[in-house]
């Protein structure tokens, strides 16, 4: 099998409770799935501005490069598809108040605010509805994301 190696980017997008942005996908690879706000590192783009880029265009969500935090990155195969990825994971604490809206209907179903330990328990379920990215960061990965924001 050859291909090309593609690097996406995931943000999380978490408020003061530690609730996170999760859409359902569409249209694409792994539709039907719940995901993060995210999308492809575009050439000579940082993952931050990536995120800044994909959360505006998905979202309506305003987020600021300075505030972006790399996580950790996950290696996924999707082979049916003939696809890699390398999935850069970043966070971004957001107002409370923040409404994110479906801006690319095409592409996702909605968007709704899901607790992290939510997210945890869905992913250790056999048959969940994670795209695989997030559930490989989620099995192989021992995140705690109330270290991203401690001063």
């Amino acid at each position: 099998m050859t291909g090309i190696v593609q690097v996406g980017v995931g943000c999380f997008l978490f408020n003061s409770r530690f609730q996170l942005v999760t859409g359902v996908r569409k249209g694409s690879l792994g539709a039907g799935t719940i995901a993060l706000p995210g999308g492809h590192l575009e050439f000579g783009e940082s993952p931050e501005a990536c995120a800044v880029r994909e959360v505006l265009e998905e979202t309506g969500i305003q987020i600021d490069e300075n505030d972006v935090r790399f996580m950790t990155a996950v290696n996924t195969v999707f082979p049916a598809e003939t696809k890699h990825y390398i999935t850069l994971f970043v966070s971004c604490q957001v107002p409370d108040d923040s409404r994110p809206e479906v801006l690319e209907p095409e592409k996702c179903e909605r968007w709704e605010w899901q607790s992290w330990e939510d997210l945890e328990k869905l992913a250790k379920t056999p048959d969940n509805d994670l795209f695989l990215p997030l559930q490989n960061l989620l099995r192989q990965r021992d995140i705690n994301p109330r270290t991203f924001f401690s001063n």
